[in-house]
């Protein structure tokens, strides 16, 4: 069995709800291997509606962490940032342990957890720390487009500085490495951006793709990566390119994401590649202006659950074939 670890996210906003409200039954029908362990309060969990575990024989199960004060939908509380803290390192421990074959991640308000006074600034940068991994790579993904990003949140001025040459064969390596480890990928083919307009035009609209990207590119074909580019990234995303790519290298944020989020916003998965474990989530925040009204939409949490669901299966596969 495929057992995934749903961390049910911060509990005033709609990932509790979301969570407990998946249709069970079409995934378990959908999935034949996969197993659940919503990591949450259980009352609190109860409330957004009837869990009703004996019917699924075991299939879902409910890790039961105590939240610190009661919750209420759309009001934030610091008191419960700890609680929050508490889901992650659970469902992340246990993918280290082998408990967990992959955990889910419902949104979280970092804004709150910093207000509680700890230092947060994300799920990818708490697991990389967490599971002492050198370096993690931010890839969204939706159907039929993979994209992973070199710079993640830099203000855009400083983007530049940060692309070299030992930037980007960590960034490259991990991605064709996870590609073939957790997608089961052969030999995938990566498709880079350049950093300028038209790539640079030759050196007339910049020079980091002759002076850094592509010198860098050419020694990792050596090596044996498939690469292909840099591009000018306004032509890259079509299907001329993206019918031949496993997955896009954007050089920044602004540069990969509103193409994947405008082909695929609802029913797209962040993956963080990179990590000793399967970790996906929501393309979404908390909206705690829509939590406990019922409109939410669990588009991206089912995306979430595809991609962790598929990646421990191909990871179970490469891991045997070896």
């Amino acid at each position: 069995m495929i057992n995934l670890a749903i961390t049910t996210g911060e509990p005033a906003g709609i990932g509790p709800e979301l969570s407990a409200q998946l249709p069970f039954s079409e995934l378990f029908e959908k999935y034949p291997e996969l197993t659940i362990t919503l990591i949450g309060d259980k009352n609190w969990l109860s409330q957004q509606t009837e869990l009703n575990l004996e019917r699924y024989s075991g299939r879902l199960n409910v890790h039961h962490i105590p939240l610190k004060q009661a919750a209420s939908h759309g009001t934030l509380n610091v008191d419960n940032a700890h609680y929050v803290l508490s889901t992650l390192k659970h469902a992340a421990n246990g993918c280290l342990d082998g408990a967990y074959d992959g955990m889910v991640t419902a949104p979280v308000q970092k804004s709150v957890i910093n207000d509680a006074g700890i230092e947060f600034s994300g799920h990818t940068e708490f697991l990389e720390e967490l599971t002492n991994s050198k370096k993690v790579v931010m890839m969204l993904a939706t159907e039929g487009l993979k994209v992973t990003l070199a710079t993640t949140h830099l203000p855009l001025r400083k983007v530049a500085d940060q692309i070299t040459p030992e930037l980007l064969t960590e960034i490259i390596t991990i991605t064709n490495s996870d590609l073939q480890n957790f997608f089961g990928i052969h030999e995938p083919h990566i498709y880079v951006c350049g950093l300028n307009p038209h790539a640079g035009e030759s050196g007339h609209m910049g020079h980091e793709e002759i002076e850094v990207i592509e010198p860098t590119l050419e020694k990792l074909r050596q090596s044996g990566i498939k690469l292909t580019g840099p591009l000018p990234a306004d032509t890259l995303f079509t299907d001329k390119y993206l019918s031949h790519a496993d997955a896009v290298l954007a050089m920044y944020h602004d540069q990969g994401l509103p193409v994947l989020k405008y082909k695929g916003f609802g029913n797209a998965a962040n993956i963080t590649l990179g990590l000793p474990i399967i970790r996906t989530s929501v393309d979404h925040g908390t909206a705690l202006d829509l939590a406990g009204k019922g409109v939410a939409d669990n588009g991206s949490l089912l995306t979430a659950i595809d991609y962790g669901y598929k990646m421990a299966i191909a990871r179970r596969q490469v891991t045997s074939s070896k």
